[in-house]
Order: structure tokens, then sequence, then C-alpha cells
């Protein structure tokens, strides 16, 4: 009996392990989006930022929009170079080209999370759904790694 309780565990555990892996991967119709994760926050912190990479597998596509309920204003964010200092820009959308990708990451495109509603702590999933221009709404759950992290 302690043999087969052990097996069933065992195999519980193999069941489900891959879920929180695969938390950060969505697929839609003519997308597939991979490695999203988000930054823990510190308790002050009024915004945070998520990052993704969206592969087309079909024609080109937008991002136009994203929300959450882990913050008030969702907005699409890109840095650049401003008489030698990186500023965030908010963004209209995110063109992810046919059969290319647009890779969100720190000091780059990014999901840009105003206004939080709760502290971002390491460990924790963040619900997200991404507006597609033309593939639609696509949940996700970014997981968020600790403060720093750049994948």
């Amino acid at each position: 009996m302690k043999r087969r309780s052990a097996i069933f565990g065992c195999a519980m555990m193999l069941v489900l392990a891959p879920i929180g892996a695969l938390a950060q991967e969505a697929t839609a119709p003519g997308l597939e989006i991979s490695g999203g994760f988000m930054r823990a926050s510190p308790m002050v912190a009024a915004a945070g930022a998520g990052f993704m990479t969206i592969r087309s597998t079909g024609p080109e596509d937008r991002l136009v929009a994203f929300r959450s309920p882990a913050c008030t204003q969702p907005e699409l964010h890109t840095h650049v170079h401003d008489n030698g200092m990186m500023r965030m820009r908010q963004v209209d959308a995110i063109d992810i080209p046919a059969g290319g990708e647009a890779v969100l990451q720190p000091g780059g495109l990014h999901l840009m999370f105003i206004n939080l509603t709760e502290t971002l702590e390491e460990g924790a999933q963040v619900p997200v759904t991404l507006v597609f221009e033309k593939a639609g709404e696509v949940a996700i759950e970014l997981p968020v790694k600790r403060a720093g992290a750049m994948n």
C-alpha cells in the first residue's frame, strides 16, 4: 500500500509540475506566445512590466492592448534613446510580422502595468488578457520572477 501511494504521489508530481512551467505559454490562431514573465516589485512600487515572445505562425498581426486585474492602467511601452537617456514611451500597438516575432524584453518593448492593485511577489501568477487585432483575445498567466530577472 505504501509503495502504491508513493508511486501515485510521484505520478501526480510529474503530471502537475508542467502546469506552472507552461503557464506563460499560449497559442491563438496564427500565434505562439512563450517565455512570459514579470518581475517582483517592492512594496512601494506603483508599476510593473511584463515580457514574452510573440511568434507569428501565419499572417502578420498586432498586439493592440492588454488587461489584467493586477493594474488599473495597462499600457504597451517601448524604450527609446532620448538625448543619451533611455526613456519609456507608450506605443499604440506592437507589430508581429508574418512568420516573424515580437520580443518583449527588459530594455525594449513590454507590457506596462501602471497603478498596481497589489504587490508583485516572486512566485505569484498574474492573469493577463492580450488583445490582438486579428487573433482576438488570448488569456495567459505570467509568473512573477525575482526583481531584476532578465528572462
